[in-house]
């Protein structure tokens, strides 16, 4: 993930115009591109479908290396640690919403995975004076799962394939129900703990 440390609030002073948040920024130009290639047509002729797979997969991959660019070659930026899970959410939550107005996807898991991300983000900015939270591995896996089951809902699958996209799918509504409380307990723990150690 772009600019997201591993550990602690703190995060380094590199160029805000590096690799990693070029990345960053690239994954947020493909979402209109995928969304576009997404409802070519009545939005479930395969081609397009696939083709809207491969640029889903190509902004996932982005994620990938912008993460491993940041901390293996002191990219890491606030700006990169704000503007990456952003771009992550806007990935996501665009394939959400665009799958379940195709009607692919149940609109209940797209408000309720929505409804955590946005929570989340909103959370980051209210401690942002405290200090940027950083990315913790439940929540890395939590994106890893839904990308990869968003992924599959993409694809034209048919039979087995499909209930396999679903499967997929509840347990990246598990990781994200489980994170999202996770995020929010240690946030509410940090705010409790600050006023005593000032």
């Amino acid at each position: 993930m772009s600019g997201q440390p591993q550990s602690g609030p703190l995060v380094s002073r590199a160029r805000v115009t590096n690799i990693a948040n070029m990345l960053t920024l690239l994954r947020l130009v493909l979402v209109p591109i995928f969304l576009l290639t997404l409802f070519a047509g009545d939005g479930h002729q395969t081609p397009s479908r696939i083709a809207a797979f491969v640029i889903f997969a190509v902004a996932v991959i982005t994620d990938r290396f912008d993460g491993a660019l940041a901390r293996n070659y002191g990219m890491v930026t606030e700006f990169g640690a704000l503007a990456d899970p952003i771009a992550d959410k806007t990935l996501i939550g665009a394939a959400l919403i665009g799958l379940s107005m195709l009607g692919d996807l149940p609109w209940w898991i797209t408000v309720l995975i929505l409804v955590r991300e946005v929570g989340i983000t909103v959370l980051r900015f209210a401690v942002l004076r405290r200090g940027v939270i950083p990315a913790s591995r439940g929540g890395k896996l939590k994106t890893l799962v839904q990308a990869v089951a968003i992924g599959l809902f993409v694809l034209p699958l048919n039979g087995s394939w499909h209930l396999t996209a679903s499967a997929v799918m509840a347990v990246a509504i598990v990781l994200t129900v489980i994170t999202g409380v996770d995020y929010v307990a240690s946030a509410a723990k940090d705010v409790r703990r600050r006023p005593t150690a000032s």
